[in-house]
């Protein structure tokens, strides 16, 4: 069944996730969705300092909004905070260090912010793909934390920040790569059989839109949205998948385009009409699952899921 999953994939990849699949979607986008002014709204976008991220605070601070950058590296955060500043003339732009791998930092953060800042849209966009099983200072498999838990804590922390305000959404840039994968529950740190980095990365992916679904029916006052942005030429796409790098180069997207669904579900009016809790590409919904693949959890396993992230969460909370 991966095998079947993984081709069709491919297929509907090069048909939809590439360059020429972004310029088909965008005829029939409406260009004034982003004619808005965001005076006054505050925007929080995780892995900012490059890639889909920057790109996102980027096109943020060009409409007026206040950025929260959150970033592992100063030095990389502080030069990208540098140009999105000249950019968009726009000083509302701000630097927090956080490794979003590090349970207890995330935690941390969140509470310290919450009590500080006022908050309207949260973008989880931060993400690892580490190819060989790596596990964090609190022993925790690298992926998981980062991408799964880390997302989880930040959000589950901000929510009550966010429904004190007019219009708050939650955007998490997830992958098309989860449409490979089926949750499963009973190895979330990938500890079982041969590691596989691109694999753990889809299965956190899948992951993120589970979780997407969950939040929105359990917090009608936010809007919850999942996206994939697209096979985009990002840093993270060159370091840590070179040969697809290699191979697609010409057909991949430019971060902007890869960002463009990201800003749009921030800041439309049109994202906000969407119901909530459903998967983005191109500014469109679509399916969470391939034709046939198999691919759907039960009730139960999505149960399961959210209780191991929430004891993880709890064992720490500062």
């Amino acid at each position: 069944m991966s095998f079947y999953r993984n081709t069709v994939w491919l297929v509907k990849g090069l048909q939809e996730y590439t360059k020429s699949g972004y310029e088909a979607a965008a005829k029939h986008f409406v260009p004034a969705d982003l004619d808005v002014n965001l005076n006054g709204r505050s925007f929080m976008v995780t892995g900012a300092n490059s890639g889909i991220g920057k790109a996102a605070a980027q096109e943020i601070a060009k409409r007026g909004g206040t950025v929260h950058m959150v970033c592992r590296n100063k030095g990389r955060a502080e030069a990208a905070k540098g140009e999105i500043v000249e950019s968009s003339k726009n000083e509302n732009v701000h630097v927090h260090i956080v490794d979003m791998s590090s349970a207890r930092q995330v935690w941390e953060f969140a509470q310290s912010f919450s009590q500080n800042n006022t908050l309207h849209v949260l973008i989880n966009n931060a993400g690892c793909m580490v190819n060989q099983r790596e596990l964090t200072e609190e022993g925790l498999e690298k992926n998981f934390a980062t991408n799964t838990l880390g997302t989880y804590i930040l959000t589950t922390a901000l929510i009550p920040a966010l429904k004190k305000v007019e219009d708050p959404r939650v955007i998490t840039v997830s992958s098309g790569g989860m449409l490979t994968q089926k949750l499963d529950v009973d190895d979330l740190q990938f500890e079982k059989g041969t590691f596989d980095g691109t694999m753990a990365y889809a299965q956190n992916k899948r992951q993120q839109v589970i979780l997407t679904e969950r939040w929105a029916a359990q917090n009608k006052e936010i809007h919850f949205s999942s996206m994939h942005p697209g096979w985009a030429d990002t840093p993270a796409v060159q370091t840590s998948m070179p040969s697809f790098h290699a191979r697609m180069k010409s057909k991949l997207r430019t971060e902007a385009m890869g960002a463009d669904t990201v800003v749009w579900l921030a800041v439309s009016a049109a994202a906000a009409k969407q119901p909530s809790g459903l998967f983005f590409q191109d500014r469109k919904g679509v399916a969470t699952h391939l034709p046939l693949a198999s691919s759907r959890s039960t009730p139960q396993e999505e149960e399961k899921l959210l209780a191991a992230l929430d004891e993880f969460a709890q064992k720490f909370k500062p």
